[in-house]
């Protein structure tokens, strides 16, 4: 079963807030945002060019590939992550960091993300910003900002689609597996 939550203009809306909050806590400070692959860039891009278009200041946009730092890479037998690359055309160093995900879950992306932006340098504070916080943590993570905070189950997956990645209308569902449906 698919149930959607979000259309275009929720996200539309949503973004206008994460913007607006992440601004509204510091706004003086040197920030940079880190967008996970893949749609973490575009959530990280899409809230920079709203703070541009609103406040007419840039804020740069990295982007950060995760797959060597994730925790389950001995687990996968035979099947191999696909690696991108990483640009930080930025120092971090000193600087607050900004780091983007449309979906958090266990934590433990975001685990390998820490790992990962700390190989280029040692910011002042890095703080998460999330579209879509499902709960059913595995690491005692949390979002700094999120626009939905979802109750899920394990066997419930929740899909971000954006136009610049899928192909599609802008969305968010819910997806039940076959077995959460039986129970």
């Amino acid at each position: 079963m698919v149930k959607e939550i979000f259309g275009p203009q929720e996200i539309e809306d949503g973004i206008e807030e994460l913007a607006q909050s992440i601004i509204a806590n510091f706004p003086d400070e040197d920030v940079v945002f880190v967008g996970l692959r893949t749609r973490g860039v575009t959530l990280a891009k899409r809230v920079a060019a709203t703070l541009q278009k609103n406040r007419h200041t840039d804020y740069p946009v990295g982007t950060l590939d995760i797959s060597l730092y994730r925790d389950d890479f001995g687990h996968r037998g035979r099947e191999f992550p696909s690696l991108e690359t990483s640009e930080l055309p930025f120092e971090i160093d000193g600087k607050r960091v900004v780091l983007f995900d449309e979906v958090i879950y266990t934590g433990r992306t975001i685990r390998a993300a820490l790992e990962g932006l700390i190989d280029y340098g040692r910011p002042a504070r890095i703080e998460l910003a999330v579209l879509v916080d499902r709960g059913l943590r595995e690491i005692p993570i949390q979002p700094d900002y999120f626009v939905l905070r979802l109750d899920t189950t394990a066997l419930e997956y929740v899909k971000v689609r954006f136009r610049e990645d899928d192909d599609q209308e802008d969305s968010v569902v819910l997806e039940s597996s076959k077995s959460e449906l039986e129970a």
